[in-house]
């Protein structure tokens, strides 16, 4: 079996570990998923109750949670459009939208989420999204 075909579908594998354990807001099996660091990229946000500054697995894994508490659970929604994967790297492409509990205002966008997996583990976690209309759904009328 050629060593990329491995590579990538054992990168697959551990993406689809990760896409399942994150629906299912299981943040110990994310804690696992996640390498004890990782070189996590998500635009400062410092309105974003849920964005901040992460470097462990367990602080990465606890996103979801953080996401949850400041958002309305039957309003949040993602779809994913394509899994990419090429050699250790995925890149995941799709929608994302949900309401912010504070404020009761939603946001909404495309997303590109990358993620790196080595030994079975994720190392980098970059995400891109509409970071603009986030921060719009978290800052309170005036």
């Amino acid at each position: 079996m050629d060593t990329r075909q491995t590579t990538e579908e054992a990168t697959r594998a551990t993406v689809q570990e990760f896409l399942t354990a994150r629906l299912g807001a299981d943040t110990a099996r994310l804690t696992e998923i996640f390498a004890d660091e990782v070189d996590w990229l998500l635009a400062d946000n410092p309105v974003v109750p849920w964005i901040r500054p992460r470097a462990t697995g367990a602080e990465c894994a606890a996103q979801g949670e953080e996401l949850a508490r400041h958002t309305v659970a039957e309003d949040s929604r993602a779809s994913m459009d394509a899994l990419l994967v090429d050699g250790t790297d995925a890149v995941i492409l799709g929608h994302l939208s949900g309401t912010v509990s504070a404020t009761g205002k939603s946001f909404e966008g495309p997303f590109a989420l990358r993620l790196t997996v080595e030994d079975g583990r994720i190392t980098r976690h970059h995400l891109y999204e509409n970071s603009l209309s986030v921060a719009r759904a978290c800052t309170p009328a005036t």
